[in-house]
């Protein structure tokens, strides 16, 4: 069973979701993209996490090459998401 969807984490406070999705697009079609907190968030957080829904699995597997990538200031991380998170 493959997954279709992403997890990134260890996101800087700074990122958009317009930046999340113009990065993770270049892999392959994005159905979906969830960033925790949102964009719009009056509350200040140390870091973001991002769930990526891409409508082929093959391109969860090059999404994880991205694992490491310095980001703004900080180094992605990407796994596989094999539960559906309830906020998708």
């Amino acid at each position: 069973l493959a997954s279709t969807i992403v997890q990134v984490t260890n996101l800087s406070s700074a990122v958009s979701s317009e930046q999340m999705r113009t990065l993770f697009a270049f892999l392959g079609d994005i159905e979906e993209l969830r960033l925790y907190p949102p964009d719009n968030t009056p509350l200040s957080f140390s870091s973001k996490v991002c769930y990526v829904k891409y409508r082929e699995p093959s391109s969860v597997g090059v999404a994880q090459h991205l694992t490491n990538t310095v980001f703004i200031d900080r180094a992605l991380i990407v796994v596989p998401c094999f539960l559906q998170p309830t906020v998708l």
